[in-house]
This record gives structure tokens, C-alpha cells and sequence, in this order.
């Protein structure tokens, strides 16, 4: 029915952090796609957000042009469980784009094997490189960019109990310190976010944050999405 009333339909539908590989496959989403008869656009799914990670790739190419750079995505505490869609999408496309690319999280904060297995493919394939570490400081040394954002395990899935231990807090915080190891890089957040609990008031307000000129990338991407789909 939707498909008669509309030209393309969004679907935003988010992790119920219960069973991971049940919520993996992404099983709303994909209902959608099989009896529509018009494009399916991911808005947000337990396993991806595309629309987001465009915004990111966008906000860094405005930045540095074409050039690869050295990007950190690093984990950070925060109070309760939150999906993986961001950081799987933003670590998928900067695989794709050809970055170099460090993953750095706490041990047991893996994210999903099979997807790691992907993004090591397509950075191979465009040029890049993916290393994975578990220090909150190392991942800084000359990077360009530092994308920081939580995330839960599949460990912590069927766990409503599970917090993140709170002594991770000030090891994983993004703060100035940890910024002055960068290359004068920039920090990146698809907001809302948490102050001075994911990042420092400091950083955040700096002038070598983006995350204003990240979130209004989302209208851009997304008004091209729809321009490419009904071209």
C-alpha cells in the first residue's frame, strides 16, 4: 500500500539489543524491500546507516579533497548499550573510500566479525589498510581524523542489565590531550552526543571540530540519494 501512496519509502528501525544474530539480518528492513515495488532507503537498521556514513565521507572529503587520509575510529563510554549501525557504516565506507583505517576499542568490544571480514576486503580493494587495537591513545598518533562514538557488543545483546564499566570512561574520552597527538586533525560525532562523557567540552567546540558541518551533510547526501534514484 505504501508503495502506491509514495515515490520511495524510508525505514529507520533500531537494534532491540536482544539477539544479535537475529537483528543482524536486519529483518524489518528487508520485509520492506521484498514487497516493495518502489526503492527502500536505509534510515537506520540494527546492522548499517548508510545515510550517515555518506554525511561522514562527505564531511571529510570537504575537508582533504580526494586524498586519503588516516582516519581513527575510536570507541567511547557511554552511560547505556548502543547500536553498531554507526560505527559498522562509518567504518565500511572508509574502507571503501580507500582511508587508512584504525578501529580502537576496549578488549570484547569487537564489532562484528563477518563485517570486519568485508571492510578488510574493500579496503584492500581501494587501496587502504584496517588495523584494529585495543589502546585508547595509540590510534591518535598522526591521524586526520578521529570519528568517536559508542557502541555495545553482541556480547551485551539479550542483556538489559549490561552497562559499560565506568572506569572506561576517562581512558576512552576524546580529549585534548589525546587530540594533540593528531595531525592537527579533526573530530567527528554524528551527534547528539554527550558532553565531556564521549568528548570534552574543549575538543567538541574547538575549531578543528566538523560536527555541525557533519550533520548538515545528511540533508545534502540525502537529497542526492533521492536525485540518483529518481534520475
Amino acid at each position: 500500500v505504501l508503495s502506491r501512496y509514495v515515490s520511495a519509502i524510508g525505514v529507520r528501525t533500531f537494534a532491540e539489543l536482544k539477539d544479535w544474530q537475529y537483528e543482524r539480518t536486519d529483518p524489518v528492513l528487508n520485509a520492506f524491500a521484498k514487497y516493495a515495488t518502489v526503492p527502500v532507503i536505509n534510515l537506520e537498521s540494527a546492522m548499517h546507516h548508510p545515510c550517515q556514513a555518506l554525511a561522514d565521507m562527505l564531511t571529510i572529503r570537504e575537508r582533504f579533497g580526494s586524498e586519503k587520509k588516516r582516519v581513527l575510529l575510536t570507541w567511547a563510554w557511554h552511560p547505556k548499550a548502543l547500536p553498531m549501525a554507526v560505527p559498522n557504516s562509518f567504518a565500511l565506507a572508509a574502507a571503501q573510500c580507500g582511508h587508512e583505517l584504525t578501529i580502537a576499542h576496549p578488549e570484547g568490544y569487537d564489532l562484528d566479525p563477518d563485517l570486519i571480514e568485508q571492510i578488510n576486503e574493500r579496503s584492500s580493494s581501494a587501496g587502504g589498510s584496517l588495523r584494529v587495537i585495543n589502546d585508547p591513545h595509540q590510534g591518535y598518533d598522526d591521524a586526520n581524523v578521529v570519528y568517536a562514538k559508542s557502541w555495545a557488543p553482541a556480547s551485551f545483546y539479550g542483556l538489559p542489565e549490561a552497562v559499560h564499566d565506568p572506569a572506561l570512561r576517562e581512558a576512552w574520552i576524546v580529549d585534548q590531550e589525546k587530540m594533540a597527538r593528531t595531525q592537527n586533525g579533526i573530530f567527528m560525532h554524528c551527534l547528539p552526543v554527550r558532553r565531556n562523557v564521549i568528548v570534552t567540552d574543549e575538543v567538541l567546540d574547538s575549531p578543528n571540530s566538523v560536527v555541525i558541518d557533519e550533520a548538515e551533510n545528511r540533508l545534502h547526501v540525502q537529497k542526492a540519494i533521492l536525485a540518483a534514484l529518481f534520475k
